[in-house]
């Protein structure tokens, strides 16, 4: 058995063939607010690929961070008038029993970005060390002219990476920098914001570079799969690469694996936007596993939107699966064969769909997916 997903990088469909042990790496929340949708269709995404790999035999070591240094949470704290980590350790709490709630098996580890300052430290003055950045005004940034293959996990042009870092928190117009793609390490943290010392000034760990110190950290120099949603590719899974890279002299992913975004009116579903719905509120509702079901329906390698007919179209299949009494060993075999090929859960729950109709117990092929029944 082999399972083949696309790569990012290599913008194919390739084998996935690990050890026995696989490392995995997938960004996760940024605890200001509740998990919706398209977070949930992130995780369970992975979480379908885990299931599968210990299917088939592995052990899986799956590291999900916490952001919980970065702009977006100290805005909602500063708007709160609350302290950031009591925020993110309530939407921490809040974002675990939604993914409990769905139904998704729990990860190795999840590392705060706060607990790895010492750790940024190091691995920042390994990158100052090896030539790949510079201090300018009590702030450090990678100098993307010095790594050649800049650019090669995403693909795009200089012109779209630009565009992109400006939309997502890139700060290109900063005079400090050197070059506009050039981007922080560590910088001068604001009044309210939190501070720590170091050698090249007082201040707080940039966005991309705790990820990066947490991967090492938790898995080693090379990891076999780093996940995310497919806004991370530019700017933060290309700078991740990069300065893991300038930092360790050894490839930092083996394969990148991208979720699509979930679209609502017609645009991606953002907190910026306010165009949500949001897990918590829906399994008041709903039963979770059927919001597992609405999710899974859709390809994660493509942008789909959500819609009011999801609920009641998964809780009917839901009902549909629980029907069945007669066996039929080869449905299992189908379904893995479905997830074999670029994790096809559309594939997969329509082979349970006509098992289901033919009477079929299919309490297997559904657990495989994370559906109990």
């Amino acid at each position: 058995m082999s399972m083949r997903l696309y790569d990012t990088s290599r913008r194919e469909v390739v084998p996935f063939e690990p050890d026995h042990r696989v490392k995995m790496y997938t960004c996760g929340i940024t605890p200001y607010d509740a998990t919706h949708i398209g977070h949930a269709a992130t995780f369970l995404t992975y979480d379908v690929l885990q299931r599968r790999l210990i299917d088939m035999g592995h052990e899986i070591r799956c590291v999900r961070n916490v952001t919980d240094v970065d702009d977006p949470l100290f805005a909602k704290a500063r708007e709160l008038g609350v302290h950031y980590l009591d925020l993110a350790a309530g939407e921490e709490a809040r974002f675990e029993r939604d993914m409990k709630a769905l139904n998704a098996l729990p990860v190795h580890s999840t590392p705060r970005a706060s607990s790895a300052i010492p750790d940024i430290r190091g691995f920042i003055g390994m990158v100052l060390e090896r030539g790949y950045a510079y201090v300018s005004s009590g702030s450090v940034f990678f100098d993307v002219s010095k790594f050649p293959t800049f650019g090669s996990v995403s693909h795009y042009s200089r012109e779209q990476m630009i565009s992109f870092a400006r939309e997502r928190g890139g700060d290109v117009d900063n005079t400090k920098k050197r070059d506009p793609l050039d981007f922080v390490l560590w910088h001068p943290s604001a009044d309210d914001e939190p501070s720590w010392e170091a050698m090249w000034g007082p201040g707080r760990p940039g966005w991309h570079i705790e990820c990066s110190a947490l991967a090492l950290r938790e898995l080693g120099e090379t990891i076999d799969l780093h996940g995310g949603g497919s806004d991370l590719i530019f700017p933060h899974h290309e700078c991740e690469r990069a300065q893991s890279e300038a930092a360790t002299g050894r490839p930092f992913v083996k394969h990148w694996m991208h979720v699509a975004m979930v679209l609502m009116d017609g645009a991606k579903m953002s907190k910026s936007l306010g165009n949500l719905v949001f897990v918590d509120a829906l399994r008041r509702e709903w039963d979770p596993r059927a919001i597992r079901l609405a999710i899974l329906e859709n390809s994660y390698r493509h942008e789909w939107e959500w819609t009011p007919s999801a609920m009641p179209r998964a809780t009917g299949r839901l009902e549909q699966w629980g029907r069945g009494h007669t066996s039929d060993p080869t449905v299992l075999e189908r379904v893995r064969e479905r997830l074999d090929d670029d994790l096809d859960t559309p594939g997969a729950l329509a082979i349970i769909d006509e098992a289901s109709r033919l009477g079929v117990d299919v309490g297997a092929p559904a657990g495989l997916l994370g559906v109990p029944l």
